[in-house]
């Protein structure tokens, strides 16, 4: 089950923690595709008001990662062209960003939050367990991000994998798709601890395009295209 909504603290910044839960909501796929998000029900199970909620979806809204109708905001429902389209920033930046934690990541200290992420993928893997292996997967994209020193591009990274929220719910329940993710993870580490960036580019780029594929199958949408 995805998880639930939590009340959030009461600090200064609470528009960011509001932003924040839900953007982590999302991400956890407990939304599907086309369903409306009730403003209300949200502000009342985070423990706040309307305002905040509604401030944070605009916010949402304006990077695509939700639509807005009025006064009614839902989950974007792609099309192959959007796919397409997300695809070919993440083939442009996410190799390349990639590539240049590289060397960094060489020293095993460095990586370390890497190795233990990917341990984690491996025994959730083995124990047949796809919530765990989905955060474990997760934990492993948070942690060779920390390294990468430009903050602009770790948003970017970040917001265009965002738009893909709803693979890790559709497809990581199938042990196959687990398997291709989790070899696609051992390569990029590996080229990592190697300190090779074009090894490790080459290893996300292919990684990509797995999950590209995956989720063009769950979804439905190579069917749209025959």
């Amino acid at each position: 089950m995805p998880p639930l909504l939590n009340p959030v603290k009461r600090p200064a910044a609470l528009g960011d923690l509001v932003y924040a839960s839900l953007q982590q909501y999302l991400r956890s796929g407990a939304v599907a595709p086309g369903q409306p998000l009730q403003e209300v029900h949200l502000a009342e199970m985070l423990g706040v008001s309307r305002t905040p909620v509604r401030e944070a979806m605009m916010r949402l809204a304006s990077q695509g990662l939700l639509n807005a109708d009025g006064r009614s905001f839902s989950v974007p429902q792609l099309t192959l062209a959007d796919v397409d389209h997300i695809y070919e920033v993440r083939f442009l930046i996410e190799p390349e960003a990639l590539r240049a934690v590289a060397a960094a990541a060489a020293d095993r200290a460095v990586r370390a939050s890497i190795d233990e992420a990917l341990a984690a993928a491996v025994a959730a893997h083995k124990a047949g367990d796809a919530e765990t292996f989905r955060e474990a997967a997760a934990a492993f994209r948070v942690a060779w991000l920390a390294l990468v020193p430009n903050p602009r591009l770790v948003r970017v990274v970040e917001q265009y994998s965002d738009h893909m929220q709803h693979i890790r719910a559709m497809t990581l329940g199938d042990p196959k798709v687990r398997w291709i993710v989790l070899k696609g993870l051992k390569q990029i580490a590996m080229a990592l601890a190697n300190g090779d960036g074009d090894a490790a580019a080459a290893a996300m780029h292919e990684n990509l395009r797995q999950a590209k594929k995956a989720f063009i199958r769950a979804s439905g949408l190579d069917k749209d295209a025959a």
